[in-house]
């Protein structure tokens, strides 16, 4: 598995080259950032050196396409999509992300209609560039109530509803906050097939009832009660072997990046280590 990095917790990194060069700096060999932008702002061929001069890849990108929204929206960033699916495959990224909200104003039935149509849209295109789409259920019991019509929040309902859009290419952005806000096993974990994994988020949250954990006030990997050991060893022996990226949404912390990273780095030695993750 690799050691992985979102922008979530590293504090104030201005660049993405910063950004790279501090993830390799601090044992990191991942980070997930827009392939459009680091194009736009190097070019391909130094981009590419970038990348390969750190001993970094590109893990995953988010999809910026408006699928919650009206069709028009969605319509709309269609476009981008590809042009976003190229660039990252330019650099040899095949994985792209987005997370479902466990409630919407909108009528549920008519809302998932909708929404599983467009993903089966977007994974058609991301399909074309050898790209796989990762769906983050998101299990923060305060969520579930923040908006009218409960949606889906569960792993359980998130590999059903995968199966419907029927997309070879869609499986689940798994993230250790929101198998611990579900109240989920080690045992959940280990019936998973590696192929049904496309990226995975670390984080950790701190000793309160599950239906407490609120969803941006994460601790860093090893700070609090999740089975982190538990949660990294069953992904191994299931034989996934992709990206484990830290992800740890919090308010805003006044220390230096180079402070955060080394307690990111120092939270991913612990935790790999217990299991014998190089």
């Amino acid at each position: 598995m690799l050691r992985g990095l979102t922008r979530a917790g590293v504090g104030t990194i201005g660049s993405d080259e910063d950004y790279i060069r501090k993830a390799a700096k601090f044992g990191f060999q991942s980070v997930d950032l827009n392939p459009v932008d680091l194009i736009r702002e190097h070019g391909l061929e130094e981009a590419v050196q970038l990348l390969e001069s750190n001993g970094v890849v590109v893990g995953s990108f988010d999809l910026h396409v408006d699928w919650r929204s009206s069709e028009e929206q969605f319509v709309e960033g269609l476009p981008s999509l590809a042009e976003a699916a190229a660039a990252a495959a330019s650099l040899r990224c095949f994985k792209c992300c987005t997370y479902i909200l466990p409630a919407t104003n909108e009528p549920a039935a008519s809302f998932m209609i909708a929404a599983t149509r467009r993903l089966r849209i977007v994974a058609e295109i991301l399909g074309a560039y050898g790209i796989s789409l990762g769906l983050e259920f998101v299990g923060s019991h305060h969520l579930r109530t923040q908006w009218t019509n409960p949606t889906i929040w569960s792993m359980k309902d998130t590999l059903s509803w995968i199966e419907a859009i029927g997309s070879q290419n869609v499986g689940l952005l798994l993230d250790s906050y929101h198998w611990h806000t579900n109240g989920l096993t080690t045992g959940d974990l280990l019936k998973l097939k590696p192929q049904q994994i496309v990226h995975v988020h670390i984080n950790d949250a701190k000793d309160l009832p599950i239906d407490q954990v609120i969803d941006n006030d994460r601790l860093y990997p090893g700070e609090g009660v999740i089975d982190l050991r538990g949660f990294i060893s069953s992904l191994q022996s299931i034989g996934y072997r992709g990206v484990v990226a830290q992800e740890v949404i919090s308010p805003s912390v006044d220390q230096s990046s180079d402070v955060l990273l080394a307690k990111s780095q120092a939270g991913f030695d612990m935790v790999f280590g217990q299991v014998g993750v190089i």
